[in-house]
C-alpha cells in the first residue's frame, strides 16, 4: 500500500462522513423540538447529542456515523435494556439528558506506511492546515464567496467565537425564530476551527440563510444563486450576535451583548448653527466607521476624519425656518475591535448595479484614531499610550545595544491591559493593529469575488482565504490591497487591540 492510495482511502471516507452530515442537518431542521442526549461509545462520549423523535432512527444512526466513524448498519444503541430499531422509535422512550449506550466498531482502513519522518508533500491537505496552524477554507457552492470572506474575517474574533460556543452548550435551547439559523451559524464557526478539515462544505448554512434572509436568496436567468454585498452579511451577523448570543460579563438588568462591548463604539455629535446661534448635542452608537473615497482622500484616517464634519439643514426653533447646522462626531468609546467599511459602492441608476471605486487608498497595519476621539476620551486614554511609548522606547534602546546575533524578540512578557477596568471590551489606548481585511475583486457589490486576509495564529503570518483554498502571504501583499486597479481591493477592514508585552526591559514599569 502506497502513501498515496493511503491518503485517497483517508479522504474517501472523510468525505462519506461529510455527506452523512449534510443529510443530518437538512432533513432534521424540520422538527422544531429535539431532544439533547448523551452517547457513550466505548472510552468516548459525545454530549448533546440532538435527536429528532419525529424522524426515521435511521437518520440518528446516520448522526453517530458521522461522529464516530461507525456504519449504521454496525450500530446498536441500548438505553434501559432495549436496542433502538431501524424503523421506528415505538417502545424506546428516551428523555432528555439520558445516556444511551453505542457499540459497534468502525471499519478498518488500511494501516499507513510507517514512516520516521512524515514530509508536507505526503501529507494531505487537512494535515497541512492543522501542521501549519492555519484556517480552515470555505467550499464555494456558487457565488457563496461573500459569505465565506465574511466568515472567515468574523472567526479572528476570539469572544465572538465564544459567545458562539456557549451558544451550542446554552441548556434548553429554544429552536424558535432566528435561533435555528444561529445553531447552523455556530457549528460552522466550530467546524472552521477545529483545525481537522482542509474545507468545510456549507450547504446547510447557505440553505438556511437564504430561507431565513430572502434578500440573499436571489437567483440569476439560469436559476444560479447570485452574488451578494458582504458587507450586508456581515451587519446581518452582528445583528442577530447581538440578539442571541449569551454574554457572560452582562450586568444585572443591562442590554449590553458580545456585540455591543466588543464591537461597537459610541459617537458624541455636536450640532451648532451659526446663524440662529443655537446648539444641541447627542450620542450614537456604530458598529462601523466609514471611508469616504472622494477626491482627496489617499489615506484610511484622512478619509476618516473627513466624515467627522457636515453640514445639514434643519428647522430652527428660534428663527422657525430651515437653517444650516454644523454636526461634528467625536468618538465617546472605543470598542476592542474597530470595523472599517470603505466604501466602494455606489448606486449607478443608468445600469442600476452598485458599481464600484477603484480608488486607491492606502491603509496602516497599525492605526491610531487618538485624534477622531472627544477631549474626555482622549484625557483617558494617555496613561495607556505613555505606558506603551516608554515600553517600545526601552525595547529600541535595548535592541540597540544587543548582539544582533544574540538578540530574539521575547514573545513571553505580560501583555498590558488593551481595556480599560470598569468597561469590559474597550479600547483604552485609540491604538489598533490590522488582523483582517475583506476584499472585493470586480466592477459592482454584486458580482466579481470575494476574499478574506486575515492574520494566522503566528507572529508575522498572513492568511490568504480564497474560499476553500487558504494560503500564507506577506505582509506586504496585505498593503497591496488598497486599491487602484482591477486587483482585490479592501471593502471592510478588521483591527483588533495593538498588544503590547512587558518583557524584562520594561519588567520595572507600574501597571496600568
Amino acid at each position: 500500500l502506497t502513501q498515496s492510495s493511503y491518503n485517497q482511502t483517508k479522504q474517501s471516507h472523510s468525505q462519506r462522513k461529510k455527506y452523512a452530515i449534510a443529510v443530518v442537518w437538512l432533513r432534521s431542521f424540520e422538527a422544531m423540538e429535539p431532544l439533547r442526549v448523551h452517547v457513550k461509545w466505548g472510552k468516548e462520549k459525545f454530549d448533546n447529542v440532538l435527536v429528532h423523535l419525529d424522524q426515521s432512527p435511521a437518520l440518528f444512526k446516520a448522526q453517530l456515523f458521522s461522529l464516530t466513524g461507525v456504519q449504521p448498519e454496525r450500530q446498536k444503541i441500548v438505553w434501559r435494556g432495549k436496542a433502538l430499531g431501524n424503523d421506528s422509535w415505538d417502545g424506546f422512550s428516551i428523555k432528555p439528558g439520558c445516556q444511551l449506550l453505542l457499540l459497534g466498531t468502525t471499519g478498518d482502513l488500511p494501516g499507513a506506511p510507517v514512516n520516521k519522518t512524515v514530509f508536507v508533500e505526503d501529507m494531505t491537505p487537512a494535515e497541512v492546515i492543522k501542521a501549519k496552524d492555519l484556517l480552515s477554507g470555505i467550499k464555494n457552492l456558487g457565488n457563496t464567496c461573500y459569505m465565506s470572506a465574511t466568515l472567515q474575517c468574523l472567526a479572528t474574533v476570539p469572544e465572538l467565537m465564544e459567545g458562539f460556543k456557549k451558544f451550542l452548550l446554552s441548556p434548553n435551547l429554544d429552536l424558535g425564530g432566528n435561533r435555528f439559523f444561529m445553531v447552523i451559524l455556530a457549528e460552522q464557526f466550530k467546524a472552521m476551527l477545529c483545525g481537522e478539515h482542509e474545507f468545510t462544505t456549507p450547504v446547510v448554512l447557505v440553505e438556511y440563510l437564504c430561507k431565513s434572509f430572502p434578500q440573499f436568496a436571489t437567483k440569476d436567468e439560469q436559476g444560479h444563486h447570485q452574488q451578494q454585498d458582504a458587507n450586508e452579511l456581515w451587519v446581518l451577523l452582528l445583528r442577530l450576535s447581538s440578539e442571541l448570543l449569551p454574554f457572560a460579563h452582562k450586568a444585572e438588568g443591562s442590554e449590553e451583548t458580545i456585540v455591543s462591548a466588543y464591537l461597537t463604539g459610541e459617537f458624541f455629535i455636536t450640532m451648532h448653527s451659526a446663524e440662529s446661534g443655537e446648539t444641541e448635542t447627542d450620542t450614537e452608537q456604530f458598529q462601523q466607521l466609514s471611508c469616504f473615497l472622494t477626491g482627496e482622500v489617499k489615506h484610511l484616517i484622512n478619509g476618516l476624519r473627513a466624515k467627522m464634519t457636515e453640514g445639514v439643514t434643519k428647522r430652527s426653533a428660534t428663527l422657525e425656518r430651515d437653517v444650516v447646522f454644523e454636526r461634528k462626531y467625536a468618538i465617546s468609546r472605543l470598542p476592542k475591535y474597530l470595523t472599517v467599511q470603505m466604501v466602494r459602492f455606489f448606486y449607478k441608476e443608468k445600469d442600476q448595479v452598485n458599481a464600484k471605486i477603484l480608488k486607491d487608498v492606502k491603509f496602516p497595519i497599525e492605526l491610531d484614531v487618538y485624534d477622531l476621539c472627544t477631549d474626555e476620551l482622549k484625557a483617558k486614554l494617555q496613561p495607556a499610550r505613555q505606558m506603551i511609548d516608554d515600553i517600545e522606547e526601552k525595547k529600541k534602546s535595548a535592541q540597540t545595544q544587543a548582539n544582533n546575533e544574540t538578540s530574539k524578540p521575547n514573545d513571553e512578557g505580560e501583555i498590558l491591559p488593551t481595556s480599560f477596568e470598569d468597561d469590559v471590551g474597550s479600547n483604552n489606548s485609540g491604538r489598533y493593529t490590522l488582523q483582517a481585511v475583506l476584499t472585493h475583486k470586480g466592477r459592482s457589490s454584486n458580482s466579481g469575488h470575494y476574499v478574506a486576509w486575515v492574520r494566522g495564529k503566528r507572529e508575522h503570518q498572513w492568511l490568504k482565504c480564497d474560499d476553500e483554498i487558504v494560503s500564507i502571504v506577506t505582509e506586504e501583499e496585505i498593503l497591496r490591497l488598497s486599491g487602484g486597479g482591477d486587483w482585490h481591493c479592501a471593502y471592510v477592514l478588521l483591527y483588533g487591540p495593538k498588544v503590547v508585552r512587558r518583557d524584562k526591559c520594561t519588567a520595572q514599569q507600574p501597571s496600568l
